[in-house]
């Protein structure tokens, strides 16, 4: 368990199922959020208690679900992405979707949609030249709507990204942030208390920095 110097305000808890890049993740907030309490939990107490969870997430999505039901966490993390400020990180956001196409499988339901494999046909650029999947490296978000987390953060600000499939919502309402690699597809999707993002925020420099301090301060 990694934690910074005690604070005032509630805990702030980054979800461990064993498949997240969470030391990264930890750093950035520690560094935005110096004063505040930051936890590395794969308990669901621990995560029921806290002020804001974080749902970090790399690797491929079965495996991902497999974990966070072997560790007891589903219903944990669907709970704190219905009642506290709560921000996904690439897989973890994807897997607040009903279903992926990596491996046929079912996500978290917490928004309507698919999770999508980018296609081979249509992995071209503007000059017909063949994009590589994954989708690795920096690439601009486009800001769909106003969000807190966008604050201070320019429109077509560059993130970095490593993914080969991206979420597809039912509810276009949902999205607030777009990106484009082949084709258009959303990055950022956000509702009431929820914010998730494709990109990895801890590893965009100051812009993803940015995005951190904006979701500790976030009272949505």
């Amino acid at each position: 368990m990694i934690r910074t110097t005690a604070a005032g305000d509630g805990e702030i808890v980054v979800i461990d199922y064993g498949m997240g890049n969470l030391r990264s993740v930890w750093q950035a907030l520690q560094h935005v959020a110096p004063q505040r309490t930051i936890r590395v939990s794969a308990e669901a107490a621990v995560v029921a208690a806290a002020e804001r969870v974080v749902f970090p997430g790399q690797g491929a999505m079965p495996d991902c679900m497999r974990e966070i039901d072997q560790r007891g966490l589903r219903a944990a993390i669907i709970d704190a992405a219905r009642n506290k400020p709560f921000l996904g990180i690439c897989i973890g956001q994807q897997m607040l979707f009903e279903h992926s196409e990596e491996g046929d499988i079912a996500g978290l339901s917490v928004f309507p949609g698919v999770v999508r494999r980018f296609p081979a046909e249509r992995m071209r650029d503007q000059d017909g030249g063949k994009l590589k999947v994954p989708h690795m490296g920096w690439n601009e978000v486009r800001q769909r709507t106003d969000h807190p987390l966008w604050r201070g953060i320019a429109d077509g600000t560059r993130f970095y990204f490593v993914h080969s499939y991206y979420a597809d919502p039912v509810d276009a309402g949902c999205v607030v942030g777009t990106t484009d690699y082949g084709l258009p597809f959303t990055s950022a999707v956000a509702r009431d208390n929820i914010f998730a993002i494709q990109c990895h925020p801890e590893k965009s420099a100051a812009a993803g920095l940015a995005l951190l301090a904006n979701f500790v301060a976030w009272k949505p």
